[in-house]
């Protein structure tokens, strides 16, 4: 998949606000042609505001708005793979991508990084284990590695990984899209990077750091060369916050990341949502900058 123009989704974070909030917001993202895809993301507990304030578990939040949407490509912005075993993680994706008519974008990262406590406290709040950095690398590998044969193969099969042993493995029924759904995978690290030459379909960059843009992704072409991939066949993707009162900024970030070869851009949105928010993100940011 590739992008020779800029193209423009929103991300809804679930927490801090109601269902009935997000839905109304992603409805009529889906009736503006500009919005070409919807993200939530993958947390157990706050990130920001209230430690105990509510958030929705982003998997099954995702299925209930692909089924009340129709026209926009959605996902994860990203999966945590330290949350779910991949072979579960396959299925849950197969079902989204059906459900939403083959318009999922399969999001996945290697999970929350080491230094943020905020994110680090949902781990043990739920009986998860947290690795280290190097293992949650490696571990991601082996979960796209055997995530796509989920996906794509006839018959079942065994896989005997460093980190990942499944027997009798078999996924069915398979996506709507074939051979499978895209794979965005986010991070910047030189190690995450060879992942993604390997992997990804997108990638997706924290942060909207135009120089940092720049030099991570000539790295990701390096490693691309490294294994004889054409670096143009991964689209560039980056979460820009919008602040609903100055624009320019804004604008100004979007402009830079494009000609930092960005072509693929999630605009994150502030609960309380506007009246009418995702008409007036098409009118006073997408429009003026495509």
């Amino acid at each position: 998949m590739q992008y020779r123009e800029p193209s423009f989704g929103i991300m809804t974070a679930p927490m801090q606000v109601d269902y009935q909030d997000i839905l109304r917001v992603w409805r009529e993202a889906d009736t503006v042609a500009e919005i070409e895809h919807a993200w939530l993301f993958d947390h157990l507990l706050p990130i920001a505001g209230e430690p105990a304030g509510p958030i929705f578990e982003g998997w099954t939040l995702l299925s209930a708005l692909a089924a009340q949407t129709r026209r926009l490509r959605l996902g994860l912005l990203v999966t945590s793979n330290r949350f779910r075993p991949p072979a579960m993680l396959a299925k849950i994706a197969t079902t989204v991508d059906i459900v939403s008519g083959g318009r999922l974008d399969f999001g996945i990262g290697a999970g929350s990084r080491p230094g943020m406590p905020i994110a680090r406290r949902e781990y043990d709040a739920h009986g998860l284990p947290y690795h280290g950095f190097g293992s949650s690398v490696e571990n991601l590998d082996e979960a796209c590695t055997v995530i796509r044969r989920l996906w794509t193969e006839p018959e079942p099969f065994d896989y005997q990984g460093k980190h990942l042993r499944l027997t009798g493995a078999y996924g069915n029924p398979k996506p709507v899209q074939r051979p499978h759904p895209p794979i965005m995978i986010g991070g910047r690290s030189d190690a995450v990077l060879r992942l993604i030459a390997e992997h990804a379909d997108l990638w997706n960059i924290p942060g909207g750091d135009p120089a940092d843009i720049a030099e991570r992704g000539a790295l990701l072409d390096r490693c691309c060369a490294d294994i004889g991939r054409d670096p143009h066949s991964i689209v560039r993707s980056t979460y820009l916050p919008v602040s609903y009162d100055r624009l320019g900024g804004v604008r100004d970030a979007i402009a830079a990341a494009f000609d930092a070869g960005i072509r693929h851009f999630v605009l994150g949105l502030e609960p309380p949502y506007p009246a009418g928010v995702a008409q007036w993100i098409a009118d006073e940011i997408i429009m003026p900058s495509s």
